[in-house]
């Protein structure tokens, strides 16, 4: 069979495709086209909870069987929106949110900044291509979602009291990134840039030893779960056996 494929908005981008032809063999479904793309275009897999498909020119289901001369289009979410797993917005206006979108670090400073702030200090964690020498290949983070979006704001809502700041944003990105995408963003809104400054290292040293977040890094000859360590306040699951 052949299939028509479109690509449209940033999806254009990433596959540096507007439009392909290609056969599948009778049988496949909306899923094997786009599993087809993604082994093609691994960035793609990071942005699968985002990505809606069609079949021509209607939404589509996965298991929809294709038949010859089928129209199929990966379509990313419409307005240029992100697509939160979780999203939490306080009453004071602190942001805290999962996803599997890029972060758009600009949205998310002008959701925070006010007209009585004259400072935005942000602070991106991005995907480097080492680990002490050894190539990095990508990234891949996994989390216990409604535990990780509850944790970032209640450490969020202690660090926006402990500074002199207006609003706070956290936001975590999960599933496949590539070298230098941004993993995490802080940003602090304040009157003036010492409390920004402050309220960002806080925000990412915090987030970093509280929130149930994992990273696996791959590399050419392997992966690996890269270590970290709870904050000193969290009690381990054997505790009981040191006394």
């Amino acid at each position: 069979m052949q299939i028509r494929v479109l690509f449209f908005g940033q999806l254009k981008d990433f596959s540096q495709l507007s439009e392909d032809t290609v056969h599948f063999p009778e049988g496949s479904t909306v899923e094997t086209v786009f599993s087809h793309y993604v082994a093609r275009f691994p960035r793609l897999s990071g942005l699968a909870q985002s990505i809606a498909l069609a079949r021509n020119q209607q939404f589509a289901q996965p298991g929809d069987f294709l038949a010859d001369g089928d129209e199929i289009a990966f379509l990313p979410p419409v307005s240029g929106g992100t697509a939160y797993t979780q999203r939490r917005v306080t009453p004071e206006g602190h942001i805290f949110a999962l996803t599997r979108s890029v972060i758009d670090t600009a949205a998310i400073g002008r959701e925070v900044l006010q007209g009585i702030d004259g400072a935005l200090c942000s602070f991106e964690g991005v995907v480097r291509n080492n680990t002490k020498g050894r190539p990095t290949r990508y990234l891949e983070y996994e989390c216990y979602e409604a535990m990780a979006i509850r944790m970032m704001e209640q450490i969020g809502v202690e660090i926006a009291n402990a500074h002199a700041i207006s609003r706070l944003a956290m936001v975590h990105r999960l599933g496949r990134m590539e070298i230098g995408e941004a993993s995490v963003l802080i940003v602090a809104a304040a009157p003036h840039r010492g409390p920004s400054f402050e309220a960002a290292r806080d925000g990412i040293n915090r987030l970093k030893k509280t929130v149930p977040i994992w990273k696996k890094e791959f590399f050419a000859d392997g992966e690996v779960w890269v270590d970290g360590e709870w904050d000193e306040s969290i009690v381990p699951a054997g505790a009981s056996q040191q006394q």
